[in-house]
């Protein structure tokens, strides 16, 4: 088995539950996702991923679906060898900000619809919050576009790679 941080690691522990809360996975899928995060680049096997996170086969199988499915890690598999190697997705950064500008842009959807709603139907709260409301939406509208510059600079990064 690769060199890999221990379960019971800090620093896995505390990249683990940022990982949880921010992308919203369950506990073992953000422990695996940070598993394969701090394993190299060749990644590990279906048996790693169960010893280093104390799992049954079943959970662990489940959680790394998910992963597949949300484009988190990928798997391969070498030539003569059955066994499937799991490791990073290789732009796992972008999905990972792809989904966080997602989070933006819903939450500038919504503030338009209360916004308008006040407008509407509470003018004085409108009036009120006017300003605090265009602060923030303000703020929304530059981290998305921050999101999306650095999206573009990867799509860009990915296609020099390929020359």
């Amino acid at each position: 088995m690769n060199t890999v941080l221990n379960k019971n690691d800090l620093l896995t522990e505390e990249v683990g539950l940022l990982i949880e809360e921010r992308l919203h996975l369950t506990p073992l899928a953000a422990r695996i996702y940070t598993t394969l995060i701090l394993a190299s680049e060749e990644g590990l096997t279906f048996e790693d991923i169960i010893k280093v996170n104390q799992a049954s086969k079943s959970s662990v199988s489940n959680n790394l679906k998910v992963l597949v499915q949300l484009h988190y890690i990928e798997y391969y598999t070498k030539p003569g060898e059955r066994k499937r190697y799991f490791r990073m997705s290789k732009y796992y950064l972008k999905t990972a900000m792809e989904r966080h500008n997602q989070l933006f842009e819903q939450e500038l959807y919504i503030i338009n619809k209360i916004t308008a709603h006040n407008k509407e139907n509470n003018p004085v709260k409108f009036q009120k919050e006017e300003a605090l409301v265009r602060i923030y939406r303000e703020y929304l509208t530059h981290l998305n576009e921050g999101f999306l510059k650095k999206i573009k600079e990867i799509e860009q990064y990915k296609t020099n790679c390929r020359l």
